[in-house]
């Protein structure tokens, strides 16, 4: 049996989505917190289950008979996220499930300067020690987050970032369609096993093709950290999640986002889409 949480969100739900293409519906079972918002699923004959990393008591019912059980990395920014993790790795524990995969980042790194990579990195050390044999997703920063990072270029011709560095845009929909590809094969897949579009490309890079796109010049202007937060700021986004932000322009800087691996396009059978495609 295949266990995976969070299908009610975007990025496993698009991962059962392609694993129902690849398994038996009965084989698989999806773990919600409002079970009613799965119900696309028990349509198709896949078996839903409650479960809340929050109320732990009730998870170990919620992962039974996980031969393989793909854990979703907390996406709330004010949770306790490392916490919650714990919650459900000590509960895969005690179901006896075979396998963790869990959805984590390339920059899972205790000292970088973006929040969710710490977090990573600290449930990574939680999983080696868990004794249960795990799968770490590290999945490359997600490109429709472009968005927001670019910031209204469109209307303004101008991405204004504290800072540049090069960033391996993923598409969402390729790291569920991976993350389905090594759930199916169920063998081969150890430890860390990153995820990542085949190149990394830098903001001044990304306003390159933006101008090819809009048929005239974009350009990157580079502000210090204070004028971008008070930007952020008066354009309406809350201090605590411009503060956030901030967080992955400095990782940025550093290089955490730069590495590219070509397991995704393995994976795949095909090439991942680029970033352009989101732009």
């Amino acid at each position: 049996m295949i266990v995976i949480t969070g299908a009610t969100g975007a990025l496993n739900g698009a991962t059962v989505d392609h694993l129902l293409t690849l398994v038996p519906a009965t084989q698989i079972a999806v773990v919600a917190r409002d079970v009613s918002k799965a119900q696309r699923f028990a349509d198709l004959g896949v078996e839903v289950r409650h479960g809340d990393y929050a109320d732990p008591a009730g998870l170990p019912a919620a992962f039974d008979g996980a031969d393989q059980l793909l854990l979703v990395s907390s996406s709330d920014p004010k949770a306790d996220a490392v916490a919650l993790h714990s919650a459900a790795i000590d509960a895969a524990v005690a179901a006896k499930a075979g396998r963790i995969l869990y959805t984590s980042h390339q920059n899972a790194l205790l000292d970088t300067a973006f929040k969710p990579g710490r977090d990573h990195g600290e449930t990574e050390q939680l999983l080696e020690r868990s004794g249960i044999a795990w799968t770490s997703l590290r999945n490359g920063f997600y490109a429709h987050s472009l968005t927001w990072m670019t910031g209204p270029w469109r209307e303004t011709g101008v991405i204004a970032v504290p800072g540049d560095g090069p960033v391996s845009w993923t598409a969402r929909d390729d790291s569920a369609q991976a993350a389905a590809v090594i759930l199916a094969a169920g063998t081969g897949f150890d430890g860390p096993v990153t995820i990542t579009a085949n190149a990394a490309p830098t903001f001044a890079e990304l306003a390159v093709t933006a101008s090819e796109l809009a048929g005239r010049t974009v350009t990157v202007e580079l502000l210090d950290d204070d004028a971008w937060l008070a930007a952020q700021v008066e354009r309406g986004t809350p201090e605590f999640m411009a503060r956030f932000l901030l967080g992955f322009y400095q990782a940025a800087r550093r290089g955490d986002f730069a590495g590219v691996d070509p397991q995704l396009a393995t994976l795949l059978g095909r090439e991942p889409q680029p970033a352009a495609n989101f732009l």
